[in-house]
């Protein structure tokens, strides 16, 4: 099974003299799920920044599809980003823009043609039970509503990989469910890598990941 991600003695640290991971060693197959767990501040979310090339490893060597991040060219991560669909905390949707433009949006980046565009977009929209909602804007919907509208997006232009940082932290259990089903089915049918970073890990969820837990600036795997 090919690697998605290698990471070799790599530390991650905004400050020099802050170290937050510290030469960590792993990878991740294509197609798995994978957990991230740790206490609030021990480098989860960090860490997933660094997959997407947010910040850059102060040592070591991480690549993520085949891209080298450590001195990695604008176009080069500009290419990455747009195989990765990215879903935050705070759901980072454009609050001027509809529901339905905002899930368009990795679509337009991407150059889809118009029809598949729009036939993916309320497909996505049937999945997160919000096809009815398609024409409000973000700060009409509830909190676990935009984070639907989070998860669509991230799917919307079928990416190789999926980053989920605590995606269902404050959300009602209509939602959570949805948000779990939706990053159960990309893993299963779509052969999607699936990164969460959680507190929490589902008892519900109905399917094998690995699961690395982040401690005094050290991911170890949980077996």
């Amino acid at each position: 099974m090919d690697k998605v991600i290698v990471a070799k003695d790599i530390s991650l640290s905004y400050k020099e003299d802050e170290i937050i991971i510290n030469k960590a060693n792993f990878s991740i197959s294509s197609g798995s799920f994978v957990f991230i767990t740790g206490a609030s501040g021990s480098g989860k979310s960090t860490l997933l920044k660094s997959l997407f090339g947010a910040i850059k490893p102060i040592q070591g060597s991480l690549i993520v599809g085949g891209v080298e991040l450590n001195n990695v060219t604008r176009k080069k991560l500009n290419f990455l980003r747009r195989h990765i669909g990215i879903v935050f905390q705070d759901y980072k949707l454009i609050k001027e823009w509809t529901i339905e433009k905002n899930i368009m949006l990795p679509l337009i980046i991407n150059g889809y043609e118009k029809v598949v565009t729009l036939n993916q977009v309320e497909t996505l929209l049937k999945h997160v039970r919000l096809k009815h909602q398609s024409g409000k804007y973000p700060l009409e919907l509830s909190g676990g509503e935009q984070q639907r509208v989070a998860m669509a997006r991230a799917l919307s232009h079928n990416p190789i990989l999926i980053l989920a940082d605590e995606p269902t932290g404050n959300l009602d259990e209509y939602s959570s469910q949805l948000i779990w089903n939706l990053l159960e089915g990309a893993s299963t049918q779509l052969e999607t890598t699936v990164i969460v970073v959680t507190h929490h890990i589902p008892s519900s969820l109905n399917i094998d990941y690995k699961h690395y837990h982040i401690e005094y600036g050290q991911i170890n795997e949980v077996s």
